[in-house]
């Protein structure tokens, strides 16, 4: 199911409360015991189509299966940027609309209008999305189907290895892969035909990426892994079958394949690569960003008002820097306190492991400070590890990958070690927050283990809502037990400020034409951050246009709607219980949370 679905309007939200009174009280008995019987046929209609596309949607998308514990699809890759899983996709999203749209809303209430709601405008929105060529430009640095394969065959990754089954369903998956791959030249042909490509820098960061998985022998290669790991519960025979195997795919197979498209890439594509930016200067690339930022949003916020808000929070929270460096003494400008935090060795890690263990302590620490804001904790718990080598260039700071439903696969949360005076001591804390507890860890843990909720809600998402309660959940540090330390509360500034500046140069780069120097020069101007991070984060944002404005919008609505709900609530409002009404529901659009939250509060007046 698609990470970005839509939202029912706020007419439709109203009318949630108006259903449940819509049938006339004086009705006769025998009337309204037909009415009853055929009301009951509908939210059983929904569950079925709700259930029956959630399963249509993993059998297109076997990866997302293998994510969330189905492993019924271990042996299979799609090459959803083909023709024809194009086709399969769009008819799929087609029929489940007319289906959802011949159900009777007025015979829904609760629970069951709000999900035949959202189900009927996310599958719009996901039909509208087919109208935009992204399966033209199917690779960047950053999300990157040759670099998630590279993971998923690792042995650390969502594909299992813990049987000579999991290890044959793999080299199966390679076909599939292979397939993609080819498809990807192709594509790539047809866009640089068709006036689509991708900017020259991301061209030349992609393909480092792709050349460091062309090794001269197995051992070399990260899809060794598996191998070099066996459990004990694959016997020798098979071992030793498994070994011929995965040495002649990889050598003769994979290598071959990635050295393929690395070739097509520098040789081919690279000298046709276009040297503008921003999505804008695409046919069409107005009309797209418009889409993206609706659709990572959940708002009807057009580009020039999210600028105009970006500028005003990074001027806001610039203040409240300010006075955090006056509380630690520093004498010097603001722009001086930034070189000071970037440069001071205190603030420099002095090994990889150490980083990982820093935010190993910081998790101790926090976990069991949770129940004093939360009612429900996740069950499932978490990990740190570290980016691999091969994709941590252009990764970002930190990410996470969600645990498995059924528990045999923690969370984890990946830590970016490179250049390690890039990744300062005093950014921890928050990102610790954002990523892990009470983060995206547990957000997303609470939502799948929500098991009346229906699976596509469950196991679905809206980034607007994710990432924006990843930034809110930095702002609960205190609370938790952290920023003691007046450089780690700067720390939590300077990833708020950095949320503020993607408003800013998102916009900027897709929507106002700046170009990768004027984002760079606003981000040196503006931040306290390295010159290595504002390389991957300006060239991120040129990747993939409008997902960094969702982070400040959402965090913005929740801290909106807690100020709302304490000014009316007074005495009577409970921040653990505000939580629950956040999460206990799943992933919302912006406009259904705040329609929730709104009754929620009304529920609490008493």
């Amino acid at each position: 199911m698609p990470q970005r679905l839509a939202w029912p309007t706020l007419a439709l939200l109203a009318f949630v409360s108006a259903a449940a009174s819509a049938a006339p009280a004086s009705a006769p008995v025998e009337s309204r015991t037909d009415a009853a019987a055929a009301a009951a046929t509908e939210p059983s209609r929904l569950a079925a189509l709700v259930e029956d596309y959630f399963e249509r949607w993993l059998e297109l998308n076997p990866i997302a299966a293998t994510s969330i514990g189905d492993e019924r699809y271990n042996d299979r890759f799609e090459v959803s940027i083909s023709p024809d899983w194009r086709t399969r996709a769009e008819r799929l999203e087609r029929e489940s609309l007319e289906r959802a749209r011949a159900i009777d809303a007025k015979k829904l209430s609760g629970q069951d209008l709000l999900t035949l709601e959202v189900f009927k405008t996310a599958r719009e929105r996901e039909i509208e999305g087919f109208r935009h060529p992204s399966h033209l430009v199917p690779i960047n640095q950053f999300y990157s189907t040759p670099n998630s394969f590279v993971q998923l065959g690792s042995g650390q990754g969502l594909h299992p290895f813990r049987n000579a089954e999991d290890y044959d369903d793999f080299l199966k998956r390679v076909d599939g892969y292979l397939a993609w791959n080819d498809q990807a030249i192709a594509n790539m042909r047809e866009g640089i035909a068709k006036g689509y490509t991708l900017p020259r820098v991301l061209v030349e960061r992609v393909l480092p990426q792709l050349e460091s998985q062309v090794v001269p022998k197995a051992e070399d290669s990260l899809f060794w892994g598996p191998i070099a790991n066996f459990p004990e519960t694959v016997s020798t025979a098979d071992r030793e079958r498994l070994t011929t195997a995965y040495r002649q795919t990889i050598e003769t197979r994979l290598v071959p394949s990635y050295r393929r498209l690395h070739d097509f890439m520098r040789d081919e594509y690279l000298p046709k690569a276009r040297t503008t930016v921003g999505l804008g200067a695409l046919p069409g690339g107005d009309a797209w960003y418009r889409y993206l930022v609706l659709d990572y949003t959940t708002t009807n916020l057009a580009p020039a008002e999210i600028h105009a808000i970006g500028l005003r929070e990074v001027e806001r929270i610039r203040r409240e820097m300010v006075a955090v460096k006056e509380r630690v003494g520093f004498e010097g400008s603001l722009d001086e306190f930034f070189v000071f935090l970037n440069t001071d060795p205190r603030f420099v890690h002095p090994s990889r492991e150490a980083l990982v263990q820093g935010y190993v302590d910081i998790k101790n620490r926090v976990d069991p400070n949770l129940p004093k804001l939360f009612e429900v904790l996740p069950k499932a718990d978490y990990e740190v590890r570290l980016v691999e080598p091969f994709r941590e260039k252009s990764a970002a700071g930190g990410s996470y990958q969600a645990a498995s439903e059924d528990g045999s696969r923690p969370g984890v949360f990946y830590a970016n070690a490179y250049n390690l005076k890039a990744r300062p001591k005093w950014a921890m804390e928050a990102l610790s927050l954002h990523e892990g507890n009470p983060g995206h860890h547990f957000q997303i843990t609470v939502a799948r283990e929500q098991k009346d909720l229906p699976r596509f809600r469950r196991f679905g998402g809206y980034t607007a809502y994710s990432e924006g309660w990843g930034l809110y959940a930095e702002s609960l540090g205190q609370d938790l037990g952290l920023y003691t330390d007046p450089y780690q509360y700067f720390g939590q500034l300077e990833g708020e400020l950095f949320r503020a500046i993607r408003l800013v140069v998102d916009t900027g780069l897709h929507s106002k034409g700046w170009t990768r120097e004027q984002v760079l020069e606003y981000i040196e101007k503006h931040s306290a951050t390295s010159e290595a991070r504002r390389v991957a984060e300006t060239e991120r944002y040129i990747a993939i246009p409008g997902q960094a404005l969702a982070y400040k919008v959402g965090q913005l609505k929740i801290e909106e709607l807690r100020q709302r709900a304490e000014r009316e609530l007074g005495e009577r409002f409970d921040v653990r219980k505000f939580h629950s009404a956040v999460l206990n529901d799943g992933p919302l659009p912006l406009d259904v949370l705040e329609a929730k939250i709104d009754r929620w509060i009304a529920s609490q007046r008493g």
